[in-house]
């Protein structure tokens, strides 16, 4: 069966999703949220009778049956995204794009007729961006193909899933430094940084980004790399998807895959602020091979555990392993140590690792979807440790809720702040909250995540990233992108001046 993120959550702790696809900002999930504006809300646009709807019959002559309105056999599927929150969101129409010309096409007929527009790739946005209510959902899922050349840079179409992309690269020998989940599309986790399980030794997946096609919204094709359109390319690695344009293809700079040595680690409930407190401390220290995410389940108490990837054999992620127990001063219940193929890991730290590909694989045909129900929210931790004794603290007596710290430094602090448009360079680690629930415990599963995520502000932690957006998040321009802000209003008033992809939560709106 295919994995869920509640599956890797439970049985690996291999954690932390990444977004949509080339569409909103990513981190890309709509829908109401009690005691919050609605996130259905695109920006205000001319809706009177200026506005005539689009030529959905030219689209059509285009696209066939690949062009599925309301009523279509298809659209119910077509429609929805990963988080079943948002499954009230009924777009205008799904168009399922083959090709940059497919895009080109739709903007040409969309754009200007007052609905939003917004591009889809895996589909997992937190808050249904990529799929808006009323509007034209660009899908990009047929434009999946990889290609390795000789050179080891890979071309990879923007609808590609990261378990296609770590398939095709493994079969070339070759890998990209991305994230866990295996249906996460590879845009929306590029176009918002791209946190990983090996990013401390490779960088953040947009720090291999060569080059990207880009559709803007006068439906001009331009390549953004750094010898054309530098601005826009600066942009595109940590400015969230859709807020400059819909990429269509990326070029990746690839490394060699060697073997790695996955992890997972078990401590005693109650030892929250001991593991964390020497985590902290271990990972900061720790060569830039080694990443581990420390993942605390709430309880009372709550509950510690480590998972993570090594770049090397499984004797020296012994001996750093050794070295945290020691400093925790806590046993682990469990402990699971294994040599891996790049590929054999990633399918681990997907939570799918007895599975065939195509198991691991998303399964959108027929009605049957890898889907999950869940709230989530962010912070960035800064360069220095957080109270551990306070985050055991908040954590307790929260069942249901998981705190996911997903380690950074090494190679991602190698660069400046303001490098690429991803401004957490000095971070010690993203974290997430996250909780499943149903509609019904909707109200009641937010204000909890919301509060945890506010008090790791007061301790410290006050960035956020755009991957996991939040709708609730104060001042969440400045959380999102810092001092990169100011530039990033100006790369998205020139490529997109009439705000044909603007949203609630776009650059423009900060």
């Amino acid at each position: 069966m295919t994995v869920d993120r509640r599956r890797f959550l439970a049985t690996l702790g291999a954690g932390g999703a990444a977004v949509l696809a080339g569409a909103g900002p990513a981190a890309a999930w709509g829908g109401l949220t009690a005691g919050r504006p609605s996130v259905t809300a695109w920006p205000q646009r001319a809706r009177g009778g200026a506005h005539l709807p689009p030529d959905w019959r030219k689209l059509r002559a285009r696209l066939g049956s690949r062009l599925l309105l309301p009523g279509d056999p298809g659209y119910n599927v077509a429609r929805l995204g990963y988080n079943k929150l948002n499954d009230g969101q009924r777009p205008a129409a799904v168009a399922r794009c083959a090709s940059a010309a497919d895009v080109q096409a739709c903007l040409d007929v969309a754009r200007g007729h007052g609905l939003p527009i917004a591009a889809r790739s895996g589909g997992h946005s937190y808050l249904g961006y990529s799929v808006p209510n009323g509007g034209l959902v660009v899908d990009l899922r047929l434009m999946s193909q990889v290609h390795v050349r000789p050179d080891g840079t890979a071309t990879v179409g923007a609808g590609a899933r990261l378990i296609e992309v770590y398939a095709a690269l493994a079969g070339a020998g070759r890998l990209l430094p991305a994230g866990s989940c295996p249906t996460v599309g590879v845009s929306g986790l590029t176009l918002g940084g791209g946190i990983g399980v090996l990013a401390r030794k490779y960088g953040l997946t947009c720090d291999r980004l060569a080059a990207a096609e880009v559709v803007t919204a006068d439906a001009r094709v331009l390549t953004a790399s750094p010898a054309s359109e530098s601005d826009l390319y600066w942009a595109l690695r940590g400015g969230g998807g859709g807020n400059f344009g819909i990429v269509s293809q990326f070029t990746f700079r690839t490394a060699p895959a060697p073997g790695l040595t996955v992890f997972s680690l078990h401590f005693p409930s109650g030892s929250t602020a001991a593991v964390l407190g020497a985590w902290q401390e271990w990972i900061a220290r720790a060569p830039f091979e080694m990443w581990a995410s420390c993942q605390i389940s709430g309880g009372s108490p709550s509950t510690p555990r480590l998972v993570g990837c090594y770049v090397g054999d499984r004797a020296g992620a012994d001996r750093l392993l050794d070295r945290l127990v020691s400093a925790a001063g806590v046993r682990p219940v469990s402990r699971s140590v294994e040599p891996k193929s790049y590929l054999g890991a990633m399918k681990y730290m997907a939570g799918c690792s007895n599975d065939t590909l195509a198991q691991c694989r998303p399964i959108t045909e027929g009605g049957r979807l890898p889907r999950e129900s869940f709230v989530a929210v962010s912070r960035m931790l800064g360069p220095r440790p957080l109270d551990a004794g306070r985050v055991a603290e908040l954590m307790h007596g929260h069942t249901g809720v998981d705190l996911l710290l997903d380690s950074l430094g090494g190679a991602v602090g190698q660069l400046a702040p303001g490098a690429t448009a991803f401004p957490h360079r000095s971070s010690l680690a993203s974290a997430q909250v996250y909780a499943s629930t149903t509609p019904s415990g909707r109200q009641a599963a937010t204000r909890t995540v919301d509060s945890i995520r506010d008090a790791l502000a007061r301790l410290g932690a006050t960035g956020a990233y755009v991957n996991y957006i939040d709708a609730g998040l104060p001042d969440w321009g400045h959380a999102y992108y810092g001092s990169n802000l100011p530039r990033l209003k100006q790369v998205a008033h020139h490529y997109d001046p009439d705000q044909v992809f603007a949203f609630r939560q776009s650059v423009t709106r900060a």
